[in-house]
């Protein structure tokens, strides 16, 4: 796993939840659980981090962006498909 990626992870799951921190969790952890992300919440997670690396995500693809693992390699894949 690319650790920008998870990085930037981080840093937009902070504009959402100020003290959310990814260090020492587990990459199967659920991000909506774990921060306590309502759907609107996590409508905004998946926007900011559509900007963020440069792609869009569509909604259908927002349910792969639940879990730390899962997220990152969503955002390394469409990066690269997008770069």
């Amino acid at each position: 796993m690319d650790t920008t990626t998870r990085t930037m992870l981080e840093t937009v799951l902070r504009e959402i939840v100020p003290d959310a921190s990814l260090d020492g969790l587990p990459g199967d952890t659920d991000l909506r659980d774990t921060f306590e992300l309502d759907s609107l919440d996590f409508v905004e997670l998946v926007e900011r981090l559509g900007k963020r690396a440069g792609f869009r995500i569509e909604d259908d693809d927002a349910d792969q962006l639940r879990t730390i693992d899962s997220a990152t390699a969503f955002l390394e894949r469409g990066a690269r498909r997008a770069g």
